[in-house]
């Protein structure tokens, strides 16, 4: 994980931060649903973001520090 990196949790700061041009790398969880995911990913094909799936919304937000799921984050450059 990006421990110096900042990092944007939620669909709607990994948005932001993808139209921004200021994400670096994407995490999506695979178990969230499409209507949230699907914005996401298009944008990142878009953009040409990296894209890194976890299995579980927990997973993910366990992984960038937090004891909630999450359905996606973005690190920041």
């Amino acid at each position: 994980m990006d421990a110096d990196k900042k990092i944007v949790i939620g669909k709607k700061q990994t948005l932001r931060a993808l139209q921004r041009n200021e994400a670096q790398r994407i995490y999506i969880s695979k178990d969230a649903d499409l209507h949230v995911t699907k914005p996401i990913t298009d944008v990142c094909k878009e953009k040409n973001v990296e894209i890194i799936y976890f299995d579980s919304m927990k997973d993910l937000g366990a992984s960038v520090g937090i004891n909630v799921n999450a359905a996606a984050a973005a690190v920041l450059k």
